[in-house]
């Protein structure tokens, strides 16, 4: 075995028992001068590892055309739980003799251009773990869209992940449930200001005090052929 092979081995190992349900990872040579971070940090890391946590389905039993209280409280803490676990698996990668940097599940840097650090669904694509459906989110092969993400950014010589080959194909699960009417037939033409929009309103009407919805994310559970 080689000394990659065993970081491979290592890193996936600690990210099972920490608990995510998703792990990957990509090579970021040709989109890491994307990421709203200095010069310096960009070129300090290699690779990313994409992380996931399963959303529960009993959390979004309930909802039908907007979110619940029950969701919103879910999602915080869904964050929380990945922010933690990027933290930890970070002080493991500092602890093999490696630079890490763990970046926020949910945190806006550009608020006019609604852009955080980099983009959780771009490198979840990168290290193979989906593909971006016609809901514009990260779509598993068994998990659908029911799961959020988070980042580890490393300097660990590690195996990437590539890119799958597949697409929601004949699922169309989520376009009629969409209360803003924001996704399409085509993934590159959704909507995203009147996503946006919804989601401003669901605030302002004080249905839940953040920018989420889940109703496109209860509608996703992948493609026919995967659903078991």
């Amino acid at each position: 075995m080689t000394l990659n092979q065993d970081h491979d081995i290592q890193i996936e190992k600690t990210c099972r028992e920490l608990g995510f349900s998703l792990f990957g990872v990509a090579d970021i040579a040709n989109i890491r001068n994307d990421f709203l971070l200095s010069a310096s940090l960009k070129s300090r890391f290699r690779s990313a590892i994409s992380l996931g946590k399963q959303v529960f389905d009993s959390v979004l039993a309930d909802i039908t055309d907007q979110p619940t209280p029950l969701y919103f409280h879910h999602y915080r803490q869904l964050n929380n739980f990945l922010d933690r676990g990027a933290l930890l698996l970070s002080s493991r990668l500092l602890e093999l003799g490696y630079d890490a940097l763990p970046i926020a599940a949910s945190q806006i840097i550009d608020w006019k251009s609604q852009k955080a650090h980099l983009s959780h669904k771009k490198i979840g694509v990168l290290a193979g773990l989906g593909w971006i459906g016609r809901n514009n989110l990260l779509v598993n092969p068994g998990l659908g869209s029911r799961f959020r993400l988070v980042t580890v950014l490393t300097d660990m010589p590690l195996k990437p992940g590539a890119p799958l080959e597949f697409s929601c194909g004949v699922c169309r699960a989520c376009l009629a449930p969409c209360p803003a009417r924001a996704i399409h037939e085509r993934p590159e033409e959704f909507d995203h200001h009147a996503c946006y929009e919804k989601l401003d309103e669901f605030r302002r009407k004080h249905v839940v005090s953040q920018h989420i919805c889940g109703v496109c994310v209860k509608a996703c559970r992948g493609p026919a052929a995967f659903r078991p």
